[in-house]
């Protein structure tokens, strides 16, 4: 068994981005469902996590989704929070990809599919993403949700800006992470590695960073590089069960 925090949508009024009765399971290290992605339910995981460390069985809040949280929706949630066990399953890595552009779009269609990833999708605005399953989390700063991500979880930075990439970058190297890809030419990561290094990050923890991403023989169309990302990611995730179980 394992302990989790069941959030349920109970009221709603107004416009909203999920209908009552809309559930979602927070565990320490991963969420199962979605009420919804952006800010509300970034503030619902945080809630969460902190009542699985203080013990606490049940919570009860109405979110104001314009003047509270900045969302564009300008209804209000209702959200109930109460303590579940929940039986073991095999865990899905977390992935975590920045950036809703051709590339990004590209490579969740490629990924999402697949049950042995868990995706976490950030951009700046909501409008920036197509209608998906995947969970969703809108930041005017995305670098601000980095410090969310578990531990071991993957990381693909492909946004339309190189500044935001960088601080992206930085942020991760400065916590722990499974992995991060970078999209970009040589003459790209050439100046991210001095950037980065002078940033005071050493050339060992840069060398973790994979730039470019894809498989070159494969070209530099968006699906392409997807088709190379996917191949390389389940490759790498098969070999490290293979580490785990022998």
């Amino acid at each position: 068994m394992s302990a989790a925090i069941r959030i349920t949508v109970s009221r709603t009024a107004g416009s909203v981005p999920r209908e009552a009765g809309t559930q979602m399971l927070v565990y320490n290290d991963r969420i199962e469902g979605t009420i919804g992605g952006g800010t509300l339910e970034w503030q619902a995981m945080t809630e969460a996590r902190r009542m699985l460390a203080e013990g606490r069985k049940t919570f009860s809040m109405t979110y104001p989704l314009g003047p509270a949280l900045g969302q564009c929706c300008g209804g209000s949630v209702t959200l109930d929070y109460e303590a579940a066990e929940t039986i073991e399953t095999p865990q899905s890595r977390p992935l975590w990809i920045y950036g809703a552009g051709h590339v990004g779009r590209a490579i969740v269609n490629v990924m999402a599919p697949l049950p042995q990833f868990d995706i976490t999708w950030v951009d700046t605005s909501a409008d920036r993403f197509p209608d998906t399953e995947v969970t969703v989390l809108v930041a005017s700063d995305p670098v601000h949700v980095v410090k969310h991500a578990p531990e071991n979880a993957d990381h693909l930075i492909l946004t339309y800006s190189h500044e935001i990439d960088l601080a992206l970058c930085h942020a991760l190297l400065s916590q722990r992470f499974g992995s991060i890809g970078l999209i970009g030419s040589a003459t790209k990561w050439a100046r991210f590695k001095r950037r980065l290094a002078a940033l005071g990050h050493s050339p060992e923890q840069i060398a973790r960073i994979a730039c470019p991403i894809g498989d070159p023989v494969l070209g530099k169309h968006p699906a392409e590089i997807a088709l190379g990302v996917g191949a390389a990611m389940i490759t790498q995730s098969r070999e490290q069960s293979k580490d785990r179980t022998a």
